[in-house]
């Protein structure tokens, strides 16, 4: 089985800045990346960092390009975290090979995609963790910033940071939210007070009254009743009376019951005679029980309805209060009124427990406290162990880089002050030569001291940090001579095990690179274009004679360039 190599393989560009359109050809080694001021080198770091979900300048189209695209052909691990996170994205890959393709219009708007499939530029953003690792002067000027400095200890401590700081963040996120809880019980102490004084006045009022479910739909009915007991006794007792009463019998006139009786004997004298007459007489018969029936229903009606003053008063009464009550709650019906109270009780008592809520939450924020001083004080003591290694290798690295004598300190204070990150203040200090005082980067270096303590930073960075591809963009500015000799030897030594990506104005870096790629700018007339060619070795030669003496076909430069080109290749 084939090990396969993760690296970026090839990167076109369209329409960005001063390019056309160029190729990318990248080898897996050590890639130098070289041209005349305003050729255009600078786009092929900004195109890499677009492919890697970097911001979307609209400026940066080129002019009458509409949209600018950059298109990268990386080759990645099939079993790794990358592949995993395309195919959960519904991405493909051809054989190990994953297309990434980022444009950003004239307009602004941006796109991209992976493995042939959109998706959001955060993706790219995360992805670019796993593979690769942009080091430039933007860089340098955030590391001179504390909070970056600390940022840079920590990714270099690496997994002897991940667990403690994870237990850490726990608490300290939970920490604050127990402080939060506590400050609103407390500074809003009286609003909640009066919160709680008006709800249980409320509640006091229905619970007074004591409503049921429904019970206001069950008052206006007898009310109704209560109010018109004569009409409906009177209408009760004369239907009866039509229907089956004595005082029609006794007028000799026929009651309802009566009727249906004598024809129902008129039908049944002949019903054997003709099936449907039979029918018919059956029917009657049972509409004679029917009427019956009724008849009685309406007698024991009668009798039941009574006008009672003194209930209809009371009922009226109880059905002003409900609805009185209803009225406060602003019209709610009956229903949702006693809804109001359930929650409302339930919400009394959260607020009748305040005081005891406040001592649990004091005690947990007490033990909060203590269990995060002594997490912080882990996280201050696995940085301190980073931080006298990460001294040591930049140390190391600076006097491979033609600064023997200088010496790098990184100190790790405590500061009592917990954050997100802990509570430590960490601070690069340089000591330029021996007897030097330890001085803050920005004051103990001078513009060279500091391109090459960055430099020192960046290649410790590249050894700890689990990425496939470097890129370096102008690291080595204001450095020169054996210096600059240095640190082309340190980069070829780093792309022993990774690929390397480097711009550069200097040819004693740009001699020890695997493959040396020009940007080269031509003119037809109006329009700039600027095209990216793979040099062979005289091809090299030319460029490092004019990187050297500013012309191409110098005898002199090009017996320098020779030598450097001979002595990159004895050192790789």
């Amino acid at each position: 089985m084939t090990l396969v190599r993760p690296m970026v393989d090839e990167v076109r560009i369209q329409g960005l800045g001063v390019i056309d359109e160029a190729v990318l050809d990248l080898s897996p080694g050590f890639n130098v990346v070289t041209g005349e001021t305003g050729a255009g080198k600078t786009m092929v770091v900004t195109s890499l960092g677009l492919l890697f979900g970097g911001r979307a300048d609209p400026q940066r189209v080129r002019p009458g390009a509409g949209r600018a695209t950059v298109e990268g052909r990386l080759v990645v691990d099939p079993g790794g975290r990358v592949v995993e996170r395309v195919e959960e994205a519904g991405g493909e890959l051809d054989d190990d090979t994953l297309i990434v393709t980022r444009s950003v219009s004239a307009e602004g708007r941006s796109r991209a995609f992976l493995g042939g499939r959109s998706v959001p530029v955060s993706l790219l953003i995360n992805l670019a963790d796993e593979l690769v690792a942009v080091h430039g002067q933007s860089d340098q000027q955030r590391l001179l910033q504390a909070g970056r400095q600390r940022g840079a200890l920590d990714r270099y401590a690496g997994g002897a940071l991940t667990k403690p700081m994870r237990a850490y963040t726990k608490t300290y996120q939970r920490h604050r939210q127990v402080a939060a809880l506590l400050e609103e019980l407390t500074t809003r102490a009286r609003d909640r007070r009066q919160e709680a004084e008006l709800l249980r006045f409320n509640l006091e009022e229905i619970e007074k009254i004591d409503p049921k479910p429904g019970e206001d739909v069950e008052l206006a009915a007898e009310e109704e009743r209560l109010g018109h007991a004569d009409a409906l006794r009177g209408a009760a007792d004369t239907a009866h009376e039509a229907l089956l009463g004595d005082a029609a019998a006794a007028f000799e006139a026929a009651n309802v019951v009566s009727l249906l009786g004598q024809a129902r004997n008129a039908l049944d004298a002949v019903r054997d005679h003709d099936p449907e007459l039979a029918g018919l007489a059956d029917r009657l018969a049972e509409a004679g029980y029917l009427v019956s029936d009724v008849a009685t229903d309406l007698a024991a009606y009668a009798e039941s309805v009574d006008a009672d003053p003194a209930r209809l008063a009371a009922v009226q009464e109880r059905r002003a209060e409900v609805t009185a009550l209803t009225r406060k709650h602003h019209g709610q019906s009956l229903e949702e009124v006693l809804e109001w109270a359930r929650a409302s009780a339930a919400r009394l008592t959260e607020l009748e427990g305040d005081d005891d809520r406040v001592e649990e939450l004091r005690a947990e924020h007490d033990e909060l406290a203590e269990r995060l001083s002594g997490e912080a004080a882990e996280l201050t003591a696995v940085r301190a162990r980073a931080a006298e290694r990460f001294s040591e290798a930049v140390t190391k690295e600076l006097a491979a880089l033609a600064m023997p004598h200088a010496r790098v300190h990184v100190t790790v204070t405590p500061t009592g002050e917990y954050g997100p990150h802990g509570a430590d203040e960490v601070e690069v200090r340089l000591a330029p030569h021996p007897g030097a005082q330890p001085l803050p980067l920005h004051k103990g270096a001078s513009g060279g001291e500091l391109s090459r303590v960055m430099l020192a930073i960046e290649v410790v960075f590249a050894g700890a940090d689990p990425v496939p591809t470097f890129v370096f963009d102008e690291v080595d500015a204001g450095v020169g001579g054996k210096a600059a000799v240095e640190i082309g030897r340190r980069l070829a030594r780093l792309a022993r095990n990774a690929q390397v990506i480097v711009v550069t104005h200097l040819p004693q870096v740009a001699a020890f690179a695997d493959q040396h790629l020009l940007v080269e700018k031509s003119s037809d007339g109006s329009v700039t274009r600027s095209g990216v060619t793979a040099l062979d070795r005289e091809g090299r030669v030319r460029e490092l004679s004019r990187m050297l003496a500013g012309l191409e076909d110098s005898e002199l430069g090009r017996a320098h360039a020779e030598e450097l080109l001979e002595l990159a290749a004895q050192e790789r």
